[in-house]
């Protein structure tokens, strides 16, 4: 039962969709400033161990951002206690950030208590300040048992070197991703049913649909960068900025015109949106990831267009597409209940490609690349608009 002091920490619910607030806005800045120096680690490790270390690093970065983005979904970001710890996690969060190019180095511990500290630090902020018998404590209860298992790994890991590091980082990314999966349960605490889990559906898709947008910035601001770098702006980085961009033009297409306000409704009207938040978490974290290695791929592109296409550059100019494209699919296989034929056509297309990384230069592999996804924006946008498949359907089914 909550009391008047639990009451004056959440969010009030009369019915009408709860909209992101400024402090949320503001505290999505770190995690910009965080996508910036992952995207900037993964180009300068392109080797199959730079992108493992890559992943678990992006696993961090989300689990973060989610699990305060459900903590803002319950309670007040506008209330001043819930204020006072966004901003306390920012401050973390931009230490964090700025360890992590050398979170496999010399600042693994930095990074790892860091990372700890904000996972561990906002739950028990949070039990604090709610009552033993308040509906959420139990949950709060089992999520700190969980993060205080992966802030042990997560030390040790900082502690540790070399591929010791990142054994003890992968259990630790494993213990916070997959707990959720079976409701944080432990031993004598039991565990926690979606169903119980009573957010804000329109708020919680609209958080993650933001974070889409820090991504899609990111992949736009680093092909400024690069070409602004580039001291000679001859036609062929011209024409692979070009590529970049309008590439990044059909990634946004390709989600927020067919399925973003979608999204939003079939989340809003589920019976249980505990569950469907809970996908559209799992989802996003791979929707984003491609956008990642997106701007990796552009980046590459306009700083040697002319250049042959080697096998890591062709790996990471059709992996993160691909990666995108199949994000994009299981979400709409969540929002419209199944996964749209232009996707599937998409990756088809991407895998096709392969074949001419062997001879063609990045500027011919990139063109490439945004004719399709190009292609996967219109065809699906014309299914929408001319009501040609359920894809288009305005008003997705309450799952």
């Amino acid at each position: 039962m909550a009391t008047d002091h639990d009451r004056s920490l959440l969010r009030t619910r009369d019915g009408k969709e709860a909209r992101v607030t400024y402090e949320e806005i503001f505290f999505d800045l770190i995690y910009a400033f965080a996508v910036t120096q992952l995207s900037h680690f993964l180009l300068g490790s392109l080797t199959p161990l730079g992108a493992l270390q890559s992943l678990i690093l992006w696993f961090a970065v989300w689990l973060g951002w989610q699990y305060t983005c459900w903590v803002t979904n319950w309670f007040d970001p506008q209330s001043l206690q819930i204020r006072l710890l966004l901003f306390a996690i920012m401050l973390l969060g931009l230490v964090m950030a700025a360890a992590l190019p050398e979170a496999f180095a010399e600042r693994g511990l930095l990074f790892a208590a860091s990372y700890a500290a904000i996972q561990v630090g906002r739950t028990i902020y949070v039990l604090l300040r709610l009552d033993c018998d308040h509906s959420l404590t139990a949950n709060f209860q089992r999520i700190l048992g969980w993060l205080c298992i992966s802030a042990v790994l997560w030390i040790a890991g900082g502690l540790a070197e070399g591929n010791e590091r990142l054994m003890f980082w992968i259990a630790a990314v494993a213990c916070e991703y997959i707990s959720p999966m079976f409701g944080f349960w432990l031993p004598g605490l039991g565990r926690s049913k979606t169903r119980d889990w009573t957010i804000e559906g329109g708020h919680l898709a609209e958080r993650c649909q933001a974070f889409v947008f820090v991504a899609l910035g990111e992949s736009i601001v680093a092909s400024g960068a690069t070409l602004s770098e580039t001291k000679d702006w001859a036609m062929p980085i011209l024409a692979a900025f070009l590529i970049a961009f309008i590439g990044s033009v059909a990634l946004w297409w390709s989600y927020f015109d067919t399925s973003s306000k979608a999204g939003s409704k079939v989340i809003i009207r589920s019976r249980d949106p505990g569950r469907i938040g809970a996908y559209f978490h799992y989802v996003h974290v791979i929707i984003i990831a491609g956008i990642i290695v997106f701007a990796v791929g552009d980046d590459l592109l306009i700083a040697h267009p002319t250049a042959p296409a080697d096998l890591k550059t062709a790996i990471v100019s059709i992996a993160g597409p691909a990666t995108y494209l199949i994000g994009n699919a299981l979400y709409k296989n969540i929002v419209f209940g199944r996964v749209p034929l232009t996707h599937l056509a998409g990756l088809v297309g991407l895998a096709l490609a392969v074949p001419l990384a062997l001879f063609a230069n990045l500027l011919v592999l990139g063109g490439t690349i945004m004719l399709i996804l190009c292609g996967v924006a219109g065809w699906e946008a014309c299914a929408r608009r001319g009501g040609a498949s359920r894809i288009a359907a305005d008003e997705p089914e309450a799952v």
